[in-house]
């Protein structure tokens, strides 16, 4: 007969390690740039102007039928990156376009936002009554987050993580700013696989925690101790940046080369916006 409270500790068990997998793949593996695609093709410079277009655009839209060309188009290129559509699926809607929705959801209702009744219902002797005005523009906002946040993830995982930084430095942004995100960068990495190693090592040598204090020792114990271990990393992780050269200009061997393929795709996506804008203000 099986024990309820090793299951309990099973899904425990499975959950840190699936969140800090989860983490490794999402954030920092380089997987998909290095694939053979359409975007990782794309001059870095030109494909991070015409992202930020499109996401200027998706921003400043205010219909959700022209938003939809957009999200459409991330799923098109997501396909054309050889980024599997499942994947990037879960990247982009499980957690912020998610969260969005429920932030949302009483600007359905008419005591936040009056309009056409579509819909009435009861809840606990409540009368509900869902808007038309609440119900077009929730579907507005979250599928404005939805698309915004596609673009950024197909920029990422279709971008070498050094070459991203290089651009940032071309567009004038700070070099302190770059400094901290590539350090933060390489620091996620090794703090996931300390916390890993970690929770293996206590599992290995404690095993099922049966007493309420002994499990409140221990966590409290891996807490202190996984404190000073990352601020002592990360002190490790400067000095050997530092000792290999770096200043906080990231340095690539391989030179931006811009192709007519690249000047092509910019040429489509000023289109595409300015398109879409248009038709934005003539409604």
């Amino acid at each position: 007969m099986s024990n309820p409270l090793h299951k309990k500790h099973d899904f425990i068990e499975r959950s840190i390690l699936s969140a800090l997998a989860f983490l490794k793949d999402a954030t920092l593996s380089e997987e998909y740039a290095n694939r053979k695609g359409f975007l990782q093709s794309l001059d870095p410079r030109f494909k991070t102007i015409s992202f930020l277009a499109f996401l200027v655009t998706a921003v400043s839209l205010k219909s959700a039928i022209l938003i939809s060309p957009l999200y459409v188009l991330c799923l098109i290129l997501a396909l054309l990156s050889r980024i599997p559509l499942r994947n990037f699926l879960l990247r982009t809607l499980f957690f912020i376009p998610l969260f969005s929705l429920f932030i949302v959801l009483p600007t359905l209702f008419s005591v936040v936002t009056p309009g056409e009744p579509l819909w009435s219902f009861h809840i606990s002797g409540i009368n509900a009554i869902i808007t038309r005005p609440g119900l077009d523009g929730a579907v507005l906002f979250v599928l404005r987050v939805a698309t915004s946040v596609s673009l950024v993830v197909l920029l990422s995982v279709t971008t070498r993580h050094s070459e991203l930084l290089k651009v940032l430095r071309l567009f004038g942004v700070p070099q302190l700013f770059v400094l901290t995100v590539s350090m933060c960068y390489r620091y996620l990495y090794l703090f996931a696989t300390m916390v890993e190693n970690i929770f293996t090592a206590v599992k290995s040598r404690v095993g099922v925690v049966s007493h309420q204090r002994h499990g409140q020792n221990v966590v409290a114990w891996n807490i202190a101790n996984t404190w000073n271990r990352t601020t002592q990393m990360s002190e490790e992780v400067y000095m050997a940046m530092l000792s290999r050269g770096y200043t906080g200009e990231p340095r690539l061997l391989s030179k931006f080369n811009a192709t007519p393929k690249d000047w092509l795709w910019l040429l489509s996506a000023v289109v595409i916006c300015a398109f879409l804008l248009y038709k934005g203000y003539s409604l």
